[in-house]
C-alpha cells in the first residue's frame, strides 16, 4: 500500500513512518519543517519506498499532488505545543484549520481513506475522572489564546465527521493524549522532554502553577501501535477514539521521579503563569483518559508503563 502522512518528519509521524515501512508499506510524507525536522527520518532516508515532499498542507495544489497514487493518508500535521500557539496564534490557527481542510477535501475527492490526528486538548478543562469520547468540552475564553489549538481541533474533528454523513469520506479521528518518547523535542513546552533536559544538566526543573495538575502519559511506541490497530480495522468510520495511557501522576511527582532517576542535583522550580508573562493561561488540572472504546474495537491495549516512558527518553536524552 501507498501511504501519505501529513507531518511524517514530526515527533508521532516520523515513528509512524518507520512502522508502515516496516511492515511493506511505501511512505510519502509532506512536511514544512517548522515543528518537524528531517533528522527524525535519519534512520529510514535511504530507504527507497519513502518519499519525502517539503512544503505546507496549507498549499492546496501541492497537497493535491501528494494524493496521487495514495491508497490511505494518515493527516499528523499540526501545529502543535503550547509555546508555539501562544507566540504565534494566527499561524497556528490557520494551518490547523485551513490546512486540516485542504487534506481532508483532497481526501474526500480522490477517495482516499484518511485518519485524523486530534487531542485531548478537545476536552479543555473537564476534570471528569475519565475522560470517553463523548465527554463535554469546557473550553475556556475565545479572546485566551491558550484555547486556539482546542478550538481548531474541534473544528477538524466536525468537519471531519459532516464529510463522512454526507460525501461518504472514510475517516476516523484519533484523539492523542500526552504522547510521548525519543526525539520528542522540549522546544514547544513539552513537560517530559523540558523536565529531563534540564534533570541531566543539574538545572533547576521549573513548574508552571502548583505542580498538582494531573496527567497519565502514553509511550509512542504504544501510540503508533494503537493508530495501525484502528486503521487496520474495516469499522469505526466516521468515529473518534481517545489513544493513551494508564498511570495518573501529579506533574510535581513526575518532577521529582525524573531527578532521582537521572541521579540528578537539580532542584524545583516553581513559577506562577503571571510571572512567565503569560497572564490569562490556563491550565487543566487533570486528564485521564478513558481507552474502552479503542481497546473494544481494536483490542489494543497501551503495554509501556511510565517507568518504560522515563527510562526511555532517558537513553535518548543520553544520546543525543
Amino acid at each position: 500500500m501507498n501511504y501519505l502522512i501529513t507531518g511524517g518528519a514530526g515527533f508521532i509521524g516520523s515513528h509512524l513512518a518507520e512502522a508502515l515501512l516496516k511492515n511493506g508499506h511505501s511512505v510519502r510524507v509532506l512536511d514544512d519543517f517548522s515543528t518537524g525536522a528531517r533528522e527524525n527520518l535519519t534512520e529510514i532516508s535511504h530507504d527507497s519506498r519513502l518519499e519525502m515532499i517539503s512544503g505546507s498542507i496549507l498549499d492546496r495544489k501541492l497537497v493535491e499532488q501528494c494524493f496521487i497514487g495514495i491508497d490511505g493518508c494518515f493527516h499528523m500535521a499540526a501545529a502543535v505545543g503550547v509555546e508555539k500557539i501562544l507566540k504565534d496564534p494566527i499561524g497556528s490557527l490557520k494551518t490547523n484549520i485551513h490546512g486540516s481542510e485542504n487534506v481532508l477535501e483532497t481526501a474526500t475527492s480522490h477517495g482516499v481513506p484518511i485518519l485524523l490526528a486530534s487531542t485531548s486538548e478537545i476536552y479543555g478543562k473537564n476534570t471528569s475522572e475519565s475522560l470517553t469520547e463523548d465527554s463535554d468540552r469546557i473550553i475556556g475564553s475565545p479572546l485566551l489564546s491558550r484555547w486556539t489549538y482546542s478550538e481548531a481541533k474541534a473544528l477538524d474533528e466536525s468537519l471531519a465527521r459532516a464529510l463522512y454523513e454526507q460525501r461518504k469520506l472514510k475517516v476516523k479521528i484519533i484523539r492523542y493524549f500526552n504522547t510521548v518518547g525519543p526525539r520528542q523535542s522540549p522546544a514547544y513546552g513539552m513537560v517530559i522532554p523540558r523536565f529531563f533536559r534540564a534533570a541531566v544538566a543539574n538545572q533547576n526543573l521549573i513548574i508552571h502553577g502548583t505542580g498538582n495538575q494531573q496527567r497519565v502519559f502514553c509511550h509512542v511506541e504504544d501510540a503508533v501501535n494503537g493508530t495501525l490497530a484502528l486503521w487496520n480495522v474495516d469499522t469505526g468510520w466516521g468515529e473518534a477514539f481517545n489513544l493513551g495511557g494508564f498511570e495518573e501522576i501529579s506533574i510535581v511527582a513526575l518532577a521529582q521521579r525524573i531527578i532521582q532517576l537521572c541521579g540528578s542535583h537539580s532542584e524545583i522550580e516553581f513559577i506562577s503563569y503571571e510571572e512567565l508573562r503569560k497572564k490569562g493561561f490556563e491550565d487543566m488540572q487533570r486528564r485521564v483518559p478513558n481507552i474502552n472504546k479503542i481497546r473494544s474495537l481494536t483490542g489494543w491495549s497501551p503495554a509501556k508503563s511510565l517507568d518504560d516512558i522515563l527510562q526511555d527518553y532517558l537513553n535518548y536524552v543520553s544520546n543525543t
